[in-house]
C-alpha cells in the first residue's frame, strides 16, 4: 500500500526538472525519500501514478466531510507535471498516457470536478476559496490537452465520442460563470474599501481575473472549431436557455473600480476577458449549421436575456467611443494588450442588427450610439473612419497557461503563506498582432449597421417600417442631448453628422467588393442622401426664425424656433454667427489636409479664402463664416446674410444624386488649393474609379467680391441686424435678376 496523501502533498511541490532528476537515479521506478523524522521512504511510481486519478476522484465524492480542495489541486497539479514528464520518460508515457483505462479515468475526474465547481454554490460544501477555486476550473480543463491531445481539432472528436460531452459542456462554462461572479463581488467589495493599487488584494484579484482568462480562453479556442460549435448549438441549456448570454452578460458587467483604474494589467485582462466571450457569441451567430439567435429567440427569457446582452453591448461602444473618439495609446500598451473589444462588439452589432429577433429593438437604441461615432469633428472623423491608418489599433494575446506557477499561488494563498512578492503573478502572453484589414472591417461594420437598420424589403418588412430607423435617427438629432446647448444647437450636430455620413457613403465604395457589397453601399447612400435633404430643410427653418426675430413688428410668441428656443432678440446674430461659424469651419474634404486661410490676420485687407468658403475679418481676427463657396456654376446661388446662409431649399434645389453634403469638395477646388490627391491605391480616401459630383454653390464671384469690399468698410456688419437684413434682400435681388 503506498501512503497517497503524503506522496501527493511531497512529489506535487517538485518540478518537471526535479521530478525528471529523481526519476533517473531511481532503480525500478521507485523514488528514494526520507520521512518527517528521518527514516528513508521508497514510493513505487508506477503504482503511485496509475492509482492518482482514481484517489482523486475518491477524494472529491467525500468533499464537505473533511477533505479539502487544496488536496485536489495538489493532486491535479501533479497529473500535470507527470504528464509533461511523461514526453521524456518512456516508462512513465507507457503507465500514464497508454493504459485506456487510466484515460477514462482521468477524463472523469474532470467532469466530475468541473460538475462540482459549477454548483458550488448551491451544494454549499465545496470549502474553496475563490484563488482555488478559479485555480482548479482551469486546471481541470487543460488537463484535456496535457492528457490527451494539444491538437484542438483531435480534441474535439474525442471529446464528441464520449457520451457526457454535453454534460461536460453545462459544467465547463457554467464553473467559469461562478468564478466570473467571485471575481465581480471581489472587484466591488474592493471598490467600497479603496484598496490600493500595488497591494496584496490587488494582485490576488488580478490572478483570478488571469485563471477566469485562461479558462475562458480554453472554451473559445473549442468553439473556433465547428463540430464543437454545431454540438453547442444545440445543447438545450447553452444555447435555447442562455447558459452563455448569462455568462456573457456577467463579463460585460465586469467593473473594475476607480480605486485600481491604474492597475494596468487588472484593467488589461478585464478588457481581455469581455473581448473573449465577445469572440465566443461571434462564433455561434456567425455558425451556418444552426442560427444561434432563433434558438435564443425561442424561450422568452433568453430572449430577454439577449435583448439585455445586445444593449450591454451597445453600452460598451458608446463609453468606448464616447471618449473623444480616441483610442488612447495607454489604454493600449504593447505591454497590456487589451484585446480586440471594439470590433467583437461592433461585429456582433451588425450581426443583431440584421436579425429579425433584434432588428427591431436596434431601431431605437443604435441611434444613440452611431451619432457618438458620426458626431465628431470632420478630420477626427477622416481620421479614424475613413482611413487604412489608424493612430493606435486593438492588441489582442493568448495566455500561455503555466499550472505550476498558477497553482502555487492558489495554495499558498490557502495555507496564509502568501507574500505580495509571490501574489504578483503574472501569466505570461504571445500577442497576437492584428489584422492588416483592421481598419476596413471596423468601417465596414458601421456601414453594414446603418444598412442593416435602413433597408426595406416589400415582401417581408410592414409598410411601417420604411424608412423607421431615418425617422429615429431624425427625432434623436432633433431632441438632442442633455448637455446640449445654445452654443452648441441641434441643428449643428445634425450637420456635422450629414458631413460625416457624406465621407463615409464615398469611402464605403471603395470597401467593395472585400468587405462591403453595392447594396450595403447604396443603402448608406441613400440613408445620407435622405437625412441631408432633412438637415437642410431644418437648418432652413432655423435660419427663418432667427429673421423673424429681427423684425420689430413680430410678437415674442412668434419668436420660438421649431425644435429649440435661441437666445434673446439682442443676442441673436451674434450668437447665430457663432454657430454658423462652428458649422462651416469644419473641413469638408476627405482627399486632402485641411488648408490654411490666404494671408496674415494681421493685415489690413482681408483675404479670402477659396478652400472652405471663409472670408477673414480683419478687426479682432475673428473669422466670418458665410457659407461662401466659389465655382463657375450659378445654378445654386443663395442668399448669404450671415443668419440664412444658402440652406433655404428654395434656393438649393439639387437632384437626389448630388444631395450629400460631402459634395462641397470638388476635384477643381483641390487644384486650385494646389492640393493633391493620394496616390497610393490602398489609402486613398476614395476609390478613383468612383465618379466625383458637383459641388454646391451658395455664392457667385461677383456677390463675393461685392460683400468683401463691404465687410473692409463694415467689420463688425455680422453684429448688425438690420445691414444683414438691406444685404440679404439686395444679394437676393441679384439673384433674382441673374435668373431672369
Amino acid at each position: 500500500m503506498i501512503d497517497m496523501v503524503s506522496a501527493i502533498e511531497e512529489l506535487s511541490g517538485l518540478t518537471t526538472k526535479e521530478l525528471g532528476e529523481m526519476l533517473k537515479e531511481s532503480d525500478s521506478f521507485v523514488l528514494q525519500s526520507k520521512t518527517e523524522d528521518g527514516s528513508p521512504k521508497q514510493v513505487d511510481m508506477e503504482k503511485l501514478v496509475s492509482s492518482l486519478p482514481l484517489h482523486l476522484l475518491a477524494v472529491c465524492l467525500e468533499l464537505g466531510q473533511g477533505s479539502d480542495m487544496a488536496y485536489v489541486l495538489r493532486g491535479v497539479r501533479f497529473l500535470h507535471s507527470l504528464s509533461e514528464l511523461a514526453s521524456r520518460h518512456t516508462r512513465l508515457e507507457q503507465v500514464l498516457l497508454d493504459d485506456v483505462k487510466i484515460s477514462e479515468q482521468v477524463m472523469d475526474l474532470i467532469f466530475f470536478l468541473l460538475s462540482i465547481l459549477a454548483h458550488r454554490k448551491k451544494e454549499n460544501n465545496v470549502g474553496a476559496s475563490p484563488l482555488v477555486h478559479a485555480s482548479l476550473v482551469a486546471a481541470s480543463l487543460h488537463l484535456l490537452t496535457s492528457y490527451f491531445s494539444s491538437q484542438w481539432h483531435e480534441l474535439v472528436h474525442i471529446l464528441l465520442a464520449h457520451p457526457k460531452v454535453d454534460i461536460f459542456m453545462d459544467v465547463a462554462f457554467d464553473s467559469l460563470h461562478e468564478d466570473v461572479r467571485l471575481l465581480s463581488i471581489r472587484l466591488s467589495a474592493m471598490g467600497l474599501s479603496d484598496v490600493p493599487v500595488g497591494s496584496l488584494e490587488c494582485h490576488l484579484a488580478h490572478f483570478i481575473c488571469q485563471q477566469c482568462e485562461t479558462s475562458l480562453q480554453f472554451l473559445l479556442l473549442l468553439c473556433q472549431q465547428k463540430l464543437f460549435r454545431d454540438r453547442i448549438l444545440k445543447n438545450k441549456e447553452l444555447s435555447r436557455n442562455g447558459g452563455i448570454l448569462s455568462l456573457s452578460h456577467t463579463i460585460l458587467k465586469l467593473v473594475v473600480p476607480e480605486c485600481l483604474k491604474g492597475s494596468t494589467d487588472l484593467v488589461a485582462s478585464v478588457s481581455r476577458l469581455k473581448a473573449k466571450i465577445l469572440s465566443i457569441l461571434l462564433q455561434l451567430c456567425e455558425a451556418e449549421s444552426v442560427s444561434y439567435l432563433d434558438e435564443v429567440a425561442t424561450s422568452p427569457n433568453s430572449m430577454r436575456l439577449g435583448q439585455t446582452l445586445a444593449l450591454e453591448v451597445l453600452n460598451l461602444l458608446k463609453t468606448a467611443f464616447g471618449r473623444k473618439q480616441k483610442i488612447t495609446s495607454d489604454s493600449h500598451n504593447k505591454s497590456y494588450p487589451m484585446g480586440s473589444v471594439l470590433i467583437s462588439a461592433l461585429r456582433l452589432v451588425d450581426v443583431f442588427s440584421d436579425d429579425s429577433n433584434f432588428r427591431s429593438s436596434f431601431m431605437t437604441n443604435t441611434v444613440p450610439f452611431l451619432t457618438q461615432i458620426l458626431a465628431i469633428p470632420h478630420d477626427e472623423f477622416v481620421l479614424s473612419w475613413c482611413s487604412v491608418n489608424l493612430p493606435v489599433v486593438e492588441e489582442d494575446a493568448n495566455l500561455d497557461y503555466d499550472p505550476f506557477g498558477a497553482v502555487e499561488v492558489a495554495l499558498l494563498a490557502s495555507d496564509n503563506a502568501l507574500t505580495e512578492a509571490k501574489a504578483n503573478y503574472s501569466c505570461p502572453f504571445r500577442p497576437s498582432l492584428p489584422s492588416m484589414a483592421y481598419a476596413q472591417t471596423r468601417t465596414s461594420c458601421v456601414v453594414k449597421i446603418i444598412a442593416n437598420l435602413h433597408v426595406f424589403v416589400p415582401n417581408i418588412c410592414e409598410e411601417q417600417e420604411r424608412d423607421l430607423f431615418l425617422q429615429n435617427f431624425q427625432k434623436y438629432l432633433m431632441s438632442g442631448s442633455p448637455k446640449q446647448s445654445v452654443d452648441q444647437p441641434n441643428d449643428f450636430k445634425a450637420t456635422k453628422v450629414c458631413i460625416n455620413l457624406g465621407s463615409l457613403s464615398d469611402y464605403a465604395k471603395t470597401l467593395i467588393p472585400n468587405f462591403l457589397n453595392e447594396e450595403d453601399v447604396q443603402l448608406l447612400s441613400d440613408f445620407s442622401d435622405k437625412l441631408q435633404t432633412w438637415c437642410k430643410s431644418q437648418v432652413g427653418q432655423v435660419a427663418q426664425q432667427v429673421v423673424h426675430t429681427e423684425t420689430p413688428s413680430e410678437s415674442k410668441e412668434d419668436l420660438h424656433p421649431v425644435q429649440q428656443p435661441l437666445p434673446t432678440q439682442a443676442s441673436t446674430p451674434d450668437s447665430f454667427m457663432n454657430n454658423l461659424k462652428d458649422v462651416q469651419n469644419m473641413e469638408v474634404s476627405t482627399t486632402a489636409p485641411s488648408t490654411k486661410l490666404e494671408g496674415n490676420a494681421t493685415d489690413e485687407t482681408p483675404k479670402n479664402s477659396r478652400n472652405g468658403g471663409f472670408l477673414q475679418n480683419a478687426v479682432g481676427q475673428d473669422l466670418v463664416h458665410l457659407g461662401v463657396a466659389r465655382t463657375a456654376s450659378a445654378g445654386f446661388s443663395a442668399v448669404s446674410s450671415g443668419v440664412n446662409t444658402g440652406y433655404q431649399r428654395s434656393k438649393m434645389d439639387l437632384d437626389p444624386a448630388s444631395s450629400t453634403v460631402d459634395h462641397f469638395k470638388t476635384p477643381e477646388l483641390s487644384k486650385e488649393s494646389g492640393l493633391q490627391e493620394d496616390e497610393k491605391g490602398e489609402t486613398s480616401m476614395y476609390d478613383d474609379r468612383q465618379p466625383k459630383r458637383r459641388k454646391r454653390t451658395i455664392m457667385n464671384d461677383e456677390q463675393i467680391d461685392e460683400l468683401e469690399t463691404a465687410l473692409v468698410d463694415e467689420p463688425d456688419m455680422h453684429k448688425n441686424a438690420v445691414l444683414l437684413q438691406n444685404w440679404s434682400e439686395k444679394l437676393s435681388m441679384q439673384v433674382e435678376q441673374s435668373e431672369s
